[in-house]
């Protein structure tokens, strides 16, 4: 009889043992939740939505203010669980200490790469005075405006209503264009004219088309050179610099700057050719084998 009795008292003290590990556990769990909310919540309801009122006021661009109420929200985040985990007691436990290093470990593992790269990098770009949230800029072979800059990302929304998630070191290792970072912008677009037609007489009708529209810049004054001879054209370079340079100004204005030198041309007689080749040579026929040539009946 002693030995049942000495079995059924080890299992009974482990499971008393196992269920008091498990109220522990359940209460350090509840109160770490509970210090984390306490903690986290009045700075995501109160503080950041109060950051997000004042940003529409304070004279800072939106491209430090957006990722500066980022980060105030990911500090609350951190600092509520920096001390829920002490308070609650799970730093106690050795296997959640171990968990935890194995985690940080892994998180930094990953980090180390692109997700830190990303981060200074978006880091460079918030504190450059020239890259603002609302910039049209161009990249490789992609452009758009720049609609949100964030830790890792940029966002930039292109003209057919794309939605881009570019890597931000992907923007500061590529060169980036911005059209609209100055007042002016000048505008290169190319005209052909018949060799028939002299070029002082297409220029004069081009400075003039240039001079005429009230959006195109007096000064610098509008330029026209010859840029290429081409294999059925002469082809001409007009610039012109134009004030504001918005992408929908630069389109607009390009396209009454064409149509309004194409009305002229016809005005003038300047032909403006398009491309043609032709083809000479002699059609020669013959008599099928065994067949008489019907020239000769």
């Amino acid at each position: 009889m002693v030995l049942p009795l000495t079995f059924g008292g080890l299992v009974t003290s482990a499971l008393g043992d196992l269920l008091t590990r498990l109220f522990d556990a359940a209460q350090a769990a509840g109160l770490f939740t509970g210090i984390l909310l306490v903690v986290y919540l009045p700075g995501r309801l109160l503080v950041v939505p109060a950051l997000q009122r004042l940003e529409p006021v304070v004279p800072i661009s939106e491209t430090v203010t957006h990722p500066f109420i980022k980060i105030t929200n990911a500090a609350f985040a951190l600092f509520s669980l920096y001390l829920a985990v002490p308070l609650s007691g799970l730093a106690t436990t050795p296997t959640t200490i171990t968990a935890l290093s194995a985690a940080a470990t892994l998180a930094i593992g990953f980090a180390s790469r692109d997700v830190l790269s990303n981060l200074v990098s978006g880091a460079f770009i918030v504190t450059d005075p020239k890259f603002h949230i609302g910039d049209w800029i161009i990249w490789k072979d992609r452009q758009g405006i720049i609609e949100d800059v964030s830790f890792r990302v940029t966002r930039v929304h292109t003209f057919n209503n794309e939605l881009i998630t570019v890597p931000n070191s992907e923007l500061t290792a590529n060169a980036v264009v911005n059209p609209g970072a100055k007042d002016a912008l000048r505008i290169a677009q190319e005209l052909p004219v018949s060799y028939e037609d002299t070029v002082a007489h297409a220029e004069g009708v081009i400075i003039d088309v240039a001079r005429e529209h009230k959006e195109i810049r007096d000064r610098p004054r509008a330029t026209v050179r010859v840029e290429e001879l081409g294999d059925s054209a002469l082809v001409l370079m007009a610039r012109f610099w134009i004030d504001d340079p918005a992408r929908a100004n630069v389109l607009r204005i390009r396209s009454e700057f064409i149509e309004r030198v194409s009305e002229r041309f016809a005005e003038e007689g300047i032909e403006m050719p398009y491309p043609q080749r032709e083809l000479s040579g002699n059609i020669e026929t013959h008599a099928a084998p065994g067949q008489a040539s019907l020239v000769d009946e």
